[in-house]
């Protein structure tokens, strides 16, 4: 997919069903994820970040958006899966996080974008509980789209370190 092409999906028009909330899907080790569609600012291929010194595997570096510095998150080292070699299909997510007024971007490396989702309030359900090894933190809920389950992100709690100070890259 072109990076014109991850641009039409964000500017795609979804009024046929304007009732519910519209996430932007992606695909991580062949499993479904969505983020809402209002807090994504714009989907890029993968360009190297300039790496921070003494910062967590899963942060790959700082991009320099339009004079705005963005920490880059590799998702799927951040969820703890096997890392992957990036391809033409890898691409970057640049999402806002945080309260209004005091919002900032983040970018999230994906395996693919997958398309825009049109979901209702009861399509999505609360994440369920299961025993202590398995981390759930990240994920506000699970929708279905068709015979899938998406994992919908929780963005602020991504943005979060591990001893739950805000990430300051």
């Amino acid at each position: 997919m072109s990076e014109q092409d991850h641009l039409s999906l964000l500017g795609q028009d979804h009024d046929d069903d304007t009732s519910g909330s519209q996430y932007l899907s992606f695909l991580l080790d062949g499993e479904q994820y969505a983020v809402s569609i209002l807090r994504v600012q714009e989907i890029r291929g993968w360009e190297t970040a300039t790496r921070v010194p003494n910062t967590p595997n899963y942060l790959k570096g700082v991009i320099n958006l339009r004079g705005n510095i963005v920490p880059v998150y590799d998702l799927r080292l951040r969820f703890g899966m096997a890392p992957k070699e990036y391809t033409k299909e890898t691409v970057v997510i640049v999402v806002r996080h945080g309260e209004a007024g005091s919002e900032r971007s983040m970018g999230l490396v994906v395996d693919a974008v997958s398309d825009v989702l049109v979901v209702q309030d009861e399509q999505i359900s609360r994440t369920p509980e299961f025993d202590s090894g398995v981390p759930t933190e990240f994920i506000q809920g699970l929708a279905s789209a068709g015979d899938d389950m998406v994992m919908l992100l929780d963005l602020d709690a991504l943005a979060q370190r591990p001893d739950g100070q805000e990430s300051a890259a």
